[in-house]
């Protein structure tokens, strides 16, 4: 049997239920006030709410030969439309979780008797209370929760997402740099142009830039919409078409930059030409960092700020201009000494990463959405 219930009967509701069931209050109370009220009141105040009570009250399936087949409820076409179980046996509770696993969704299963050992196991992510929990149940799952707190798992889930998006991120921030770096040297040697780098500071590049700044982004902290996001699909590959394109259309934007620079500074003498896309190359890449923090939101307001961004870029800045301005390290780099004129293209190009990537991301082409669940 199904019971719907609408949305203005769950209030009163909920607070008799939670009120009357000690073990439900004390599970749920502590995420209330542990700063997840949203995700807690979403989950009570759906439009409808489908309780599914098994028991004396189970709706059989039958096949042709009046052979049993099943449940409602506890089959995969029907499983998405129930909220809430009742009174369920260990046995229905494994055939739920099979039942979301064969719709190709990853599962979780929270339980602290001997009677959830079963589903623990059998789910992708069994979950057992450890002050309250059996050791039988303890075994089976793949993970205790050391204060029987479920705000404990939003938070575990949350660190998860920013730590996977952070890697991607430091991916997406290193290729794209490389990739700018190819592209400005493969280009100017098919259209004959000269060689716009010293293999000297190819290197010093990529030494100011694939270190501290990469290592800030995996230090970035969560985005504010971060749980409003769908699951990941564990299918999908690391280096989906969004990254992919995301990498291709920056480093052709560093390298565009760097080219630019390089022409202009080669119709004074190659070594300015040389130097001056040597800065716009490393300045460029620096300012870019700021720019994966995120690939939707906005790098001027992401709320809290990393603070270890600030000092990888000023100290990526500091040792770019120790080269460019110390006279020893001029005449060790290969390095021209610029005018004021030629340092204010240099910064101007230099920044143009900031505007680009905000404007392509102010217009949704980036190519990746932030498609609430």
């Amino acid at each position: 049997m199904i019971r719907k219930f609408q949305r203005q009967d769950l209030e009163a509701a909920v607070k008799i239920w939670l009120a009357a069931n000690k073990e439900a209050h004390d599970f749920i109370d502590p995420c209330y006030w542990e700063g997840y009220k949203d995700a807690v009141k979403e989950m009570f105040l759906q439009a409808e709410i489908y309780v599914f009570e098994t028991e004396d009250m189970m709706e059989e399936i039958f096949d042709e030969t009046g052979g049993i087949l099943g449940f409602i409820g506890l089959d995969k076409d029907y499983v998405e439309g129930i909220s809430v179980y009742a009174r369920v046996s260990p046995e229905h509770k494994i055939r739920i979780v099979r039942a979301w696993q064969e719709k190709g969704n990853i599962v979780a299963m929270t339980g602290a008797g001997v009677n959830d050992a079963p589903a623990l196991k059998r789910a992708d992510i069994g979950v057992a209370m450890g002050q309250t929990g059996t050791e039988v149940s303890k075994e089976a799952a793949a993970m205790i929760l050391t204060d029987d707190n479920f705000a404990t798992i939003v938070g575990a889930v949350a660190q998860g997402r920013v730590l996977y998006m952070n890697i991607l991120k430091a991916i997406q921030f290193l290729l794209s740099s490389n990739l700018g770096e190819v592209l400005l040297i493969f280009v100017a040697t098919v259209l004959n142009l000269g060689s716009p780098l010293l293999p000297i500071h190819i290197l010093w590049v990529n030494l100011i830039t694939d270190s501290l700044p990469a290592l800030a982004l995996g230090m970035e902290p969560a985005e504010p919409d971060v749980m409003d996001l769908p699951p990941r699909d564990p299918r999908s590959p690391i280096f989906t078409r969004p990254l992919l394109l995301r990498v291709l259309y920056q480093g052709l934007m560093i390298a565009g930059l760097s080219l630019a620079a390089y022409l202009t500074g080669a119709r004074v003498s190659p070594d300015t030409g040389h130097t001056m896309a040597f800065a716009v190359l490393a300045f460029s890449q620096l300012a870019h960092a700021f720019n994966v923090r995120s690939n939707t939101h906005s790098a001027f307001m992401r709320g809290k700020m990393n603070r270890w961004m600030i000092p990888a870029f000023l100290s990526g800045v500091a040792l770019q201009l120790c080269v460019l301005l110390v006279p020893f390290l001029q005449g060790l780099f290969h390095v021209a000494a610029l005018t004021p004129a030629q340092w204010g293209l240099v910064a101007l190009l230099s920044l143009m990463p900031l505007p680009i990537v905000e404007m392509l991301k102010a217009l949704g082409l980036t190519g990746e959405s932030r498609t609430k669940r």
